[in-house]
């Protein structure tokens, strides 16, 4: 019996995440439906970035070793509600390294970009691993560079 309903509760997640993306990335199959905007690959800094989060932003985007994805696609995951939510918007390269979903790990917005150089081989090669997966999954839409070396566009 409590197999069955674990199982029922799995199925009804899954459901529920497929629906949440099919509904908050439109319906592929109407003619009606027009991206909401084309971001044209870029130069991003930590302030910049920030607003790509789903909340401020429609588009979620993710930096990871100073490369920039557009994960909006994967938005029930990386957008509000979702579990690596902290990432959005953000350099998520530490959090991703260290498999950890603390805010405390991420580097301050007003903070140089974290070089990473005190991870160790484990931790980098869990970031290589997320890395890949990135690359596989989402499109690069930009790079990190340091606030200031790229003139905000607020």
């Amino acid at each position: 019996m409590i197999t069955q309903i674990i199982v029922f509760l799995l199925i009804l997640y899954f459901v529920k995440t497929i629906y949440t993306e099919f509904v908050s990335n439109g319906n592929p199959f109407s003619s009606k439906n027009s991206p909401i905007e084309s971001i044209v690959e870029g130069k991003f800094t930590p302030k910049t970035l920030q607003k790509y989060n789903g909340k401020d932003h429609p588009k979620i985007f993710i930096a990871v070793k100073n490369r920039v994805f557009d994960v909006s696609q994967g938005s029930a995951f990386y957008g509000p509600g979702g579990p690596y939510e902290n990432f959005a918007g953000r350099d998520a390269s530490r959090g991703l390294a260290l498999n950890s979903f603390d805010p405390s790990v991420l580097t301050p917005i007003n903070e140089p970009i974290d070089d990473l150089k005190d991870l160790k081989d484990l931790e980098k090669e869990s970031l290589e691993q997320w890395e890949e997966h990135f690359e596989n999954r989402y499109k690069v839409v930009g790079t990190l560079h340091e606030n200031g070396a790229v003139k905000d566009e607020n």
